[in-house]
């Protein structure tokens, strides 16, 4: 049993550094890219400076939510809370609940996202926010 385990580890081994030298490669490839594209541009614009050019930002996937699966998520965070939640707490319990990494870009898009949400839930009466003095506002499901 034990060698059974040990082979599946190895081999589970093998498969993650493989596919971190396929990002390694990956990586290489598109810095290239950027500095042959960066001469280019100086071909054109000698005077260009490529950090004046902000990285696009990361918009998530369609796949993310499909049609009121986030209203679902956030209304049911909401509905087992103890007290009020900030936006931002309830975007990092709904990117929990995906399973998801918690980036930074990430967890930004989804409190925009959840954000429009509890504004939209808000106009229907389903929820209430209450003003705190932090950053974002603590919302709480209309009872």
């Amino acid at each position: 049993m034990t060698d059974i385990a040990l082979e599946a580890l190895k081999r589970k081994r093998a498969e993650i550094t493989g596919r971190i030298a396929q990002c390694h490669a990956e990586l290489g490839a598109l810095a290239a890219s950027l500095e042959h594209l960066d001469g280019t541009l100086r071909l054109f614009a000698p005077d260009f400076v490529a950090e004046s050019v902000l990285p696009k930002v990361f918009t998530p996937p369609k796949s993310w939510s499909k049609r009121g699966e986030m209203s679902r998520a956030v209304l049911s965070i909401l509905r087992v809370a103890k007290g009020p939640l900030s936006t931002r707490e309830i975007a990092y319990m709904v990117i929990q609940q995906r399973g998801l990494e918690c980036e930074p870009g990430i967890l930004n898009v989804m409190t925009r996202r959840v954000g429009h949400v509890l504004r939209d839930k808000r106009q229907d009466g389903l929820v209430r926010s209450i003003e705190e003095t932090g950053l974002w506002l603590q919302w709480e499901i209309v009872r």
